[in-house]
């Protein structure tokens, strides 16, 4: 199939506005940055989503996650917090006559904790422009990719153009820990013809081609407290759960063998990961210590499920009991945050292969095909709508780390990309 060319003269006039926005698009992100939307800190940048629609003419309104309706759902995942106060924002462009197909253009606002600020070169949420990249926590994840689709709507709009088709614009939280923000989005929303998730790209420029699924678990342990001078009369708690994480190592090892990887990941380097990623733990130094906690990520490859793994971390739990540094301890596992399922992305999609040659026509370059050890929200589309979705965006470096940035170059070249993959996927109608 042929896609229909997109009009020459509303194509230029189009590129034209992305460029005469670039400066008020790194004031928006900055604007964005300075929002700390850590996990239950995201209103400020969902109120400053909500005032971003309301100055490209859309009404925005709220979209709850509601628990109740959304835990029967294969997508759903066990949350850490509840959601009061915490509403998606969501707007929706309609055209005067709807004459081409719809699009779906989603962000998530959170963000991962900043880690050891002073460690930063300059403070995470002051952002700051060096050497062409913009740095501060969330810069790359994600808020880089909204403002580019935030863009590219007001250039056509600025062109005397808009969509002649429905656009979603979904704001939305939990991307980070749990997705339900965006499986709250997807099940209220009609369902789109395509969606485009502007995430960044693995420190340049690429296309989301596979992703693995996550599981998030916690494992506390109870060990028997004693002073330091009885301390053979105690059970380290502390000893005890690193006894259990090396039986996670031991099946990280396992699960990265070349016979367990899915095609979709050959040549990638231990595509499945198992993380250490809090860690609480004692008391006092001269105490024998009661108790300490693990929160664990364990990876999800194809051909493997969230709730296989599930089960995989129950069992090594349960053969962990038997360990010599367990003696006499109690130990608990709970299930909170990701319970996500692995996706193959269809990158023959009519969507997907448009804004492939929408990129490579602006800027010379290929998107690479970027099979991602992480995660995203384009799972629920593909997986539980068959929608099909880009998954692309700015070439992020240092995400989740210390001095993250974005590339102000490669931020404008995404949203020129999807400006005119918008335009063409579509069309257009004059303001």
């Amino acid at each position: 199939m042929t896609e229909p060319a997109l009009d020459p003269g509303a194509r230029r006039a189009i590129l034209e506005a992305c460029d005469s926005l670039r400066a008020e698009a790194e004031q928006v992100l900055m604007r964005l940055v300075r929002c700390p939307s850590t996990l239950g800190n995201e209103h400020s940048a969902l109120s400053e989503m909500g005032r971003q629609y309301e100055a490209l003419g859309l009404k925005p309104f709220a979209v709850p996650t509601d628990v109740a309706a959304l835990e029967g759902h294969p997508g759903f995942s066990p949350p850490l917090i509840p959601y009061a106060g915490r509403d998606n924002i969501v707007a929706v462009h309609r055209p005067r006559q709807a004459t081409g197909r719809s699009l779906v253009l989603q962000g998530h606002v959170d963000v991962v904790p900043e880690g050891a600020e002073d460690e930063w070169t300059t403070p995470p949420y002051e952002p700051v422009i060096r050497g062409g990249r913009m740095y501060g926590r969330g810069a790359g994840d994600m808020k880089a990719g909204i403002v580019s689709y935030l863009t590219a709507f007001r250039a056509m709009k600025l062109a005397g153009l808009q969509p002649a088709a429905e656009v979603q614009m979904q704001s939305v939280i939990e991307e980070e820990c749990t997705g339900n923000g965006a499986l709250a989005c997807m099940v209220a929303m009609p369902k789109a013809d395509a969606v485009i998730i502007p995430e960044p790209g693995p420190g340049l420029p690429a296309l989301y081609s596979a992703e693995v699924g996550v599981v998030w678990a916690w494992v506390t342990v109870t060990g028997r407290p004693a002073h330091v001078r009885d301390k053979q009369a105690g059970v380290n708690a502390v000893e005890a759960a690193m006894a259990v994480w090396r039986r996670f190592e031991e099946y990280e090892r396992e699960m990265n063998d070349g016979s367990r990887i899915h095609p979709s990941f050959r040549g990638v380097n231990h595509p499945v990961n198992v993380n250490l990623g809090t860690f609480e733990g004692g008391e006092w130094n001269s105490s024998v210590p009661t108790r300490a906690k693990l929160g664990l990520r364990v990876g999800v490859m194809m051909g493997n499920t969230a709730a296989k793994v599930r089960a995989d971390i129950e069992r090594i739990v349960d053969q962990a009991r038997g360990d010599g540094a367990m003696k006499g301890a109690k130990v608990k596992l709970e299930f909170q945050g990701f319970m996500a399922d692995p996706c193959v992305f269809d990158m023959q999609a009519p969507i997907v292969r448009m804004a492939a040659t929408s990129y490579a026509d602006l800027t010379g370059h290929e998107l690479r095909h970027y099979p991602a050890t992480g995660l995203t929200d384009g799972r629920f589309f593909q997986l539980y709508q068959g929608t099909p979705v880009a998954c692309f965006g700015p070439d992020a470096q240092d995400i989740h780390g210390i001095d993250e940035s974005v590339g102000m170059d490669s931020m404008h070249d995404i949203t020129r990309t999807i400006a005119v993959t918008m335009a063409g996927w579509c069309g257009v109608e004059k303001l």
